[in-house]
């Protein structure tokens, strides 16, 4: 996704009505694989995942949760490849799930984290899970992908990457903007949890109609269609399939597929390795206002006596903390038992500290005083002997520089009788 290509910008406006793909990704019927044989030494996890996994426990959710007693007895626990491949066939699942040597890695990369895990088991569990599924189940996109923001952001909605993709799911701006999320100085639509899923879902239903083939449809999520049609194309036209085009993408999406189902085992298998999600001590019962005026959250958070950062992990697509009402109504998520005190007081909010937090000056006129760029009533000064620019200059509360512009003077030299242009307001 981050190499998201502009050609894929006309392609998916005419997706329905192509016909250039249905002869390399049409499906065949085909057993279940349950393993696929591929070894590669050169498996990379990437670092803006390990970053992202890093950076989960400075969230603001998560530093109000505690975490379960199952991983108090550390140590990494493993288990044969029999096992994981019987619990891997038992997913009740549409996507293929096979295991091998490569998945395997990645699974053991989850299990020694198990702190971050459980964070995110917790923070899913309870609020994101929910979000994603309901947008997935809209346009019939398998519930399995609801991990796919573990993976790409550590459930972090304010995760911006090197590359310049945001939110839960990652989007690049030019791609958020082609599902209508808007994206401006003020509102990032892709860190909004309800309208980026929302758009996620189209875009991985947009891709499916293009493959026919979910493992193809999250290798082209990470690595943008013209790279997986150009691995396709090398490793021979009638291939169709991600485990036969593998050695042909780019590196990191080799990693990405494999990651993806490695977070699906650990989603589902976690008590197997002795963790358990995270729980709040805070409640994450929420409901959303329409906002109609222009308001900072600073204003909420004071007047209503909420955590700023309670209501900036509620409200993350707003980047400066400004809920631009004014523009149009804009959604606003407040905690459930805090809504009827934003109703009665909606209108303190607004005007308390507007000068300071929300300033929008409509009409500002600049501070009388004399002008340097030679605007203004005009007067002619004759040069007297004795007289100095210094001089003259304070006599009309002027500076030199200004009266070497008026009169193009390359020098602080004047003589008697000279006439010197002074502008003054």
């Amino acid at each position: 996704m981050k190499n998201f290509s502009k050609l894929f910008l006309t392609l998916i406006s005419l997706v329905i009505c192509s016909q250039m793909f249905s002869q390399i990704v049409a499906q065949e019927d085909a057993p279940l694989p349950i393993s696929k044989s591929v070894t590669d030494t050169t498996v990379i996890v990437p670092d803006e995942f390990d970053e992202s996994l890093d950076e989960i426990i400075h969230n603001w959710y998560l530093q109000n949760a505690m975490l379960g007693n199952c991983s108090k007895d550390t140590g990494f626990i493993t288990y044969p490849d029999e096992v994981y491949i019987e619990r891997m066939q038992k997913l009740p699942y549409v996507m293929e799930m096979p295991y091998n040597s490569i998945i395997r890695s990645l699974i053991e990369v989850f299990a020694k984290r198990q702190t971050q895990v459980e964070y995110m088991l917790g923070i899913g569990q309870t609020y994101y899970f929910p979000i994603f599924e309901a947008a997935l189940s809209k346009y019939n996109v398998p519930l399995e992908l609801k991990y796919l923001p573990v993976i790409e952001s550590a459930l972090n909605a304010r995760a911006i990457s090197k590359a310049g993709a945001g939110g839960l799911w990652q989007f690049m701006v030019s791609t958020g903007r082609i599902y209508g999320l808007e994206v401006n100085s003020l509102v990032d639509e892709r860190c909004d949890p309800i309208k980026s899923s929302d758009a996620a879902a189209r875009y991985l239903r947009d891709l499916y109609n293009i493959y026919q083939d979910w493992h193809l449809v999250i290798a082209a999520y990470n690595c943008g269609p013209g790279n997986v049609a150009k691995a396709m194309r090398y490793a021979g036209g009638g291939k169709k399939d991600y485990w036969q085009i593998y050695p042909y993408l780019p590196r990191e999406t080799r990693s990405y597929v494999p990651i993806f189902i490695a977070a699906n085992y650990i989603m589902n298998y976690y008590k197997f390795h002795n963790m358990c999600p995270a729980q709040p001590t805070v409640s994450v019962a929420t409901d959303t206002m329409m906002v109609d005026k222009r308001i900072n959250l600073q204003q909420v958070a004071d007047v209503l006596e909420i955590s700023i950062d309670e209501l900036r992990f509620l409200n993350p697509q707003y980047r400066q903390d400004i809920v631009p009402g004014n523009i149009k109504p804009y959604p606003l998520v407040l905690p459930f038992n805090q809504i009827t005190a934003y109703i009665d007081n909606k209108d303190s909010i607004a005007a308390y500290r507007a000068a300071e937090l929300v300033p929008q000056r409509a009409r500002i006129e600049p501070v009388p005083g004399h002008l340097a760029s030679g605007s203004g009533d005009v007067t002619y000064h004759k040069v007297r002997s004795g007289d100095t620019l210094g001089a003259i200059a304070a006599r009309y509360h002027v500076t030199v520089t200004q009266i070497k512009k008026w009169n193009g003077l390359r020098s602080s030299m004047i003589r008697p009788g000279q006439r010197l242009k002074i502008y003054r307001k």
